[in-house]
């Protein structure tokens, strides 16, 4: 009876680990110290003053360095400063539940929705992908911003799982968040995301086209496909914009604003500011020496991303621009 037991624990624990190493899935633990681009955390200013420029264009930020804030029947007096903070980390995986960003590893859950990517043998030339989004507060761990008003505070976490949602390999059912949708798949509406790629790549998105993602494509539908893929590190980053956008609209993402009063809060938006966010890759190949513009063609840096081997497994680490009132 022993030998029985003991033979049925170690068939289902073979089992488990079969499931576990999906041979699909791959990724690399992020090193908050190597493998941030921390000259991306620039422009840094106090009110509409630089204090140090980046390489990337700011957005708009308060006229005015101080700043009296409301709070109850009493204010609060601060410095109005605005950087770019790392705060999440996204997963873009053909292999459900791989965590790409945490080592490589699947969450044993079985086999469910399984991407796909490339062009040849397909009736419709595309690619499926799934996406997570962590937490990751790196700039509070590390103490550098030390204003709990300023930063995004807690421990790393898991904050959103494409498998776990039924409107991510869904076009109709992400309808529900998103109905204006139907009015941009024409060629016309198409046809003016050219002017946002062309802006994306030598300053800023244009965030009044707010359905474009650049030259990515379109931000539209919410869910994990893409259409016409040529590189992989194209539809990955569009689909990280997209959850970003989807955690808009569904009220997970807040947004501050640099304009003097409105900088003491956050504020829920609907529509994503595009120009108040910016990509670094992280996985499978580090990509330290700079970010990028939502929508901004990935030709300038995809060169020695993208292997002939690839499993096609993305991380990227998504940075915010952050007005406040530092205390």
């Amino acid at each position: 009876m022993k030998r029985l037991m003991l033979c049925l624990v170690l068939m289902f624990g073979m089992n488990s680990l079969a499931q576990a190493a999906d041979p699909e899935c791959e990724g690399r633990f992020v090193n908050p110290i190597t493998d941030v681009c921390w000259s991306c955390i620039f422009p840094l200013s106090i009110g509409s003053v630089a204090v140090s420029s980046g390489s990337v264009p700011d957005t708009a930020n308060p006229s005015s360095p101080i700043q009296i804030c409301p709070v109850g029947i009493l204010y609060r007096v601060g410095l109005a400063i605005g950087y770019w903070e790392p705060m999440a980390l996204t997963d873009v995986t053909r292999s459900p539940y791989c965590m790409v960003n945490l080592g490589g590893f699947n969450l044993n859950v079985g086999k469910i929705g399984t991407g796909t990517a490339g062009q040849s043998d397909k009736p419709t030339a595309g690619a499926f992908y799934h996406v997570h989004w962590y937490k990751y507060p790196v700039t509070y761990w590390l103490n550098i911003i030390t204003s709990l008003g300023c930063l995004q505070s807690g421990d790393m976490d898991i904050g959103y799982l494409s498998e776990l949602d039924p409107m991510w390999n869904d076009s109709s059912l992400s309808l529900i968040i998103s109905p204006e949708s139907m009015l941009f798949g024409n060629v016309i509406a198409q046809g003016a995301c050219a002017a946002d790629a062309l802006a994306s790549a030598v300053n800023k998105p244009l965030d009044y086209l707010f359905w474009c993602a650049g030259s990515h494509g379109s931000m539209y539908p919410f869910t994990g496909y893409t259409s016409n893929e040529f590189s992989p590190l194209q539809s990955s980053v569009l689909l990280s914009e997209r959850m970003a956008f989807k955690l808009h609209r569904q009220g997970l993402i807040m947004n501050s604003i640099g304009q003097d009063t409105a900088v003491c809060y956050e504020y829920p938006s609907p529509i994503m500011p595009k120009e108040r966010w910016r990509y670094q890759m992280v996985n499978m190949y580090p990509d330290v020496a700079q970010c990028h513009p939502v929508g901004q063609t990935v030709m300038r840096w995809e060169a020695g991303h993208n292997p002939p081997n690839s499993r096609k497994n993305f991380g990227y680490l998504m940075w915010r621009k952050r007005n406040c009132v530092f205390l």
